[in-house]
């Protein structure tokens, strides 16, 4: 599956921003969609996770009750809106796509990755 996000952007602190991250090539159905982020010297992080359904999210605890992962299967697209933007919140985020079972924060459980979208937020 090949998977194209958008929706980055430059903004202040406690902005508000959505990413989108569309599907195609295979059924946009058989994959758990998750969201990840990552900064210079660091590596990948988990931010947030949705199940084929759409019934089941999961998120980092660092974006937990400001970030909201859903997902249209009729576009083949994922979305991620991000409130209450922090500086901390600054990195490339990469949208990705998991065929097995649920693991969401597990890096390597993820088959397909989106080529990534800048966000920085300034304080």
């Amino acid at each position: 599956v090949q998977l194209q996000a958008s929706g980055g952007g430059w903004l202040q602190a406690g902005g508000s921003l959505r990413l989108s991250c569309a599907a195609s090539g295979r059924t946009f159905t058989n994959y758990i969609m998750g969201w990840f982020r990552q900064t210079p010297g660091k590596e990948r992080e988990f931010v947030a996770a949705i199940n084929r359904s759409a019934s089941r999210t999961y998120y980092a605890d660092s974006v937990k009750g400001r970030f909201t992962i859903s997902r249209d299967n009729a576009k083949n697209t994922v979305f991620l809106q991000m409130n209450s933007l922090k500086p901390e919140d600054t990195a490339v985020y990469y949208c990705a796509a998991d065929g097995g079972t649920w693991r969401p924060t597990t890096r390597d459980a993820y088959d397909y990755w989106g080529q990534g979208t800048q966000v920085t937020v300034s304080s």
